[in-house]
């Protein structure tokens, strides 16, 4: 009964099931320091943990795919109002983590990012513009503007604490309103100005005594120790190369990973290095499909979506999460700096998994429509050929 009620693409069914399977096999493998430190030793907390968060997240995609997709017009530009807000409140009165003000706390030891709101809320918030204004798309002041302002707010709350989500953010933002035909001349000018901007900013920052760079000194030292490949959090990424190569070809098979006890984050940031150990390069070949595959999905239901605000939604939110995970794959594989970003549905974490089961929810809930639409041509050929 329940299987009959599942819509949408099953292709993207398949990948979600088969990244839960991965990532609770290796969220629970790479805890085990963690349960040792906090849970007295207690391995299986985490497990249950992140199979309840998991569970939560499949609940949220399942109700998020049965929801009509262009009824997420209207709610998340209601949410945009909520999301704004709440990334103020976070800048100011957030929790500080690594000197980074990032979560909101929550009841029984949870925290809310705010930023995995502020992402899908503003990648939603653009599809509904974009198709809004195609009719006056070219123009720089009814089109442009209203476009990029809010991008300018969000990512620019974001920046200060979370680099890498607003430059993950802002990049996605520019591609999506590329898409969605904008002048290119326009887009060239505000990412010009964009980096101009970041360089005034950076100038003033390195100028600064070190005590007052604040989250700046983080970025500084992750790039330079990146580049001169020496010290500081360059030790990670040794950690995460060790993991790689004596993952060999088929690597060590499940649980018997060694570098999950000396790499940091293993379970979030570097758990593709964990993956590798464990699963060998054959594993890591395969999660890189499967993002591959769900993109190239997407790419496949916006070719046929019963219209443009479901074409710039699913292009929008999938280029998102794929471009996330090839983000983390290339920091564990030592081609980017450190820059923190989880790999979707895969990492443990909270928000995270559930604002990314969401999105692949509307990313269902379109494929979905299209669907039906597809089921209502074929009733109606058949019934035109039985008149």
């Amino acid at each position: 009964m329940f299987l009959r009620n599942i819509k949408g693409d099953k292709v993207i069914w398949a990948v979600v099931f088969l990244l839960s399977i991965v990532s609770f096999l290796a969220v629970y493998s790479s805890t085990g320091t963690l349960a040792y430190r906090y849970q007295g030793g207690n391995t299986e907390y985490y497990m249950f943990k992140h199979g309840l968060i998991l569970f939560f997240g499949l609940v949220l995609m399942y109700l998020a795919h049965r929801v009509k997709y262009t009824y997420y017009s209207r709610i998340f530009q209601i949410a945009l109002y909520i999301a704004v807000p709440l990334l103020f409140i976070t800048l100011f009165f957030g929790l500080n983590l690594n000197e980074a003000k990032r979560v909101l706390p929550l009841p029984f030891g949870l925290t809310f990012q705010t930023s995995d709101l502020a992402k899908i809320t503003l990648i939603i918030y653009l599809a509904r513009m974009l198709t809004k204004k195609q009719g006056e798309i070219h123009d720089f002041k009814s089109a442009f503007v209203p476009l990029m302002f809010p991008v300018l707010i969000v990512t620019g709350l974001i920046l200060w604490d979370n680099f890498s989500t607003a430059a993950l953010l802002f990049t996605t933002s520019l591609v999506l309103i590329f898409i969605g035909r904008v002048k290119f001349t326009y887009i060239l000018g505000m990412l010009g100005i964009g980096l101009v901007l970041l360089a005034i900013v950076i100038t003033v920052l390195y100028n600064l005594p070190d005590r007052h760079q604040g989250r700046f000194g983080t970025w500084k030292n992750r790039i330079t120790d990146y580049v001169d490949g020496t010290k500081g959090d360059n030790y990670q990424i040794e950690q995460a190369k060790i993991a790689i190569a004596t993952g060999g070809i088929v690597g060590k098979m499940p649980g018997n990973s060694t570098q999950r006890n000396f790499l940091p984050q293993p379970y979030s940031d570097f758990i593709y290095a964990i993956i590798i150990e464990e699963y060998g390069l054959v594993g890591g070949i395969l999660i890189v499909l499967l993002y591959l595959i769900l993109l190239f999905r997407a790419v496949k239901i916006i070719s046929k979506a019963p219209g443009t605000f479901g074409s710039f939604l699913t292009i929008g939110v999938a280029f998102s999460l794929v471009f996330q995970a090839m983000i983390n794959m290339g920091v564990s594989v030592g081609l980017l700096p450190v820059t923190g970003q989880p790999l979707p549905l895969v990492s443990m974490g909270g928000t995270s998994i559930w604002f990314t089961s969401l999105a692949i929810g509307i990313i269902l809930s379109v494929s979905k429509e299209l669907d039906k639409k597809e089921t209502d041509d074929t009733d109606v050929t058949v019934l035109t050929a039985h008149a």
